[in-house]
């Protein structure tokens, strides 16, 4: 079968199209015909070499979430699954295949009306902005600033809080035209990547959803209400600072507090219901997925090059 796996750690062009032995499926698992493979944040952050010390080597296939119809199944899984249209987790790797091998437990069925495509754009991005804003206590009347909204997962929380009854929802982007796109999808206050203008935005915000991390995170704990939460839910700029403490402890007296968040820390039982939920929405139109481009799965270094450049709204799709 075809893949796409990292050759070399660093740059896009350190991926290229490999075959392999057309997998199956041990017990626990079903094995996936894709149709749609997400490419995240993570996917690149993982590319990079940034996260080697983890244990990521050379030959990886990147991609943590696949969607597409099971056609076998291993030892102990039900046989119903077969012929099945679904989404699949394959956790930090494994995703950009033609056919992937994933654990029954973290495989949903689809809701008829919602495709492949918009299943990977909302899988893992709506559940990272659902418990990221649990995680953050969110609550209906508060302010909340979403860093680096443009993303899959950075769009998802200003939808969630926008519907979770946010009083503002201000969001930081690159452009005008990406701020009325915010706009649309529930974004109150449309701020530059530094957290600066937006017409009549808060002082403060009471809760800040972080993509971005990165050298100015620090930044933003000034924009924190007394006890206000910030929580980081992903790292697309690389580490902060390792002395970023220091700025909340320079404001002791504002009982502010930082944490990060990973769906790691959530039961499988609890993402699957909330998936559920979400999926089923996104089919009523409750929820709007946002794909910014469906490439082929040979495009990958494309998509990663965009995913480099910021260019990319919502989710870049790869199709096998």
């Amino acid at each position: 079968m075809k893949a796409v796996a990292i050759q070399t750690y660093g740059g896009p062009e350190g991926l290229a199209v490999v075959d392999l032995p057309a997998p199956k499926p041990a017990a626990g698992q079903v094995l996936i015909a894709t149709e749609a493979v997400g490419v995240g944040g993570v996917d690149t952050v993982i590319r990079s070499g940034v996260l080697a010390a983890y244990g990521f080597k050379e030959g990886h296939i990147p991609g943590s979430e696949v969607a597409g119809t099971v056609t076998a199944v291993g030892d102990g899984v039900d046989v119903s699954w077969i012929g099945r249209r679904v989404w699949g987790f394959t956790g930090t790797g494994g995703g950009y295949v033609e056919q992937a091998v994933v654990s029954v437990e973290e495989t949903l069925p689809l809701p008829v009306n919602l495709s492949a495509v918009d299943a990977v754009t909302l899988g893992s991005s709506g559940v990272v902005a659902h418990f990221g804003l649990r995680h953050a206590h969110f609550a209906p009347g508060e302010t909340v600033l979403v860093r680096g909204a443009a993303g899959s997962i950075g769009i998802m929380a200003v939808q969630l809080a926008a519907r979770g009854g946010a009083a503002a929802v201000a969001v930081t982007t690159s452009s005008a035209e990406r701020g009325k796109r915010l706009r649309e999808l529930g974004a109150t206050h449309v701020l530059d990547r530094s957290g600066e203008g937006g017409e009549d935005a808060p002082a403060g915000y009471d809760v800040i959803i972080d993509v971005v991390a990165g050298g100015d995170m620090p930044t933003f704990f000034d924009r924190l209400n007394p006890n206000g939460r910030m929580v980081t839910v992903g790292i697309v700029a690389g580490q902060p600072p390792a002395d970023f403490g220091a700025r909340i402890m320079s404001a002791f007296q504002k009982s502010m507090s930082f944490a990060t968040f990973s769906t790691d820390t959530v039961t499988v039982a609890e993402r699957r219901a909330v998936r559920g939920e979400q999926f089923a929405a996104a089919s009523r139109g409750e929820i709007e997925t946002v794909v910014h481009e469906l490439l082929s799965l040979d495009q990958a270094v494309l998509a990663h090059q965009k995913m480099d450049a910021g260019e990319v709204f919502g989710r870049i799709v790869l199709a096998p």
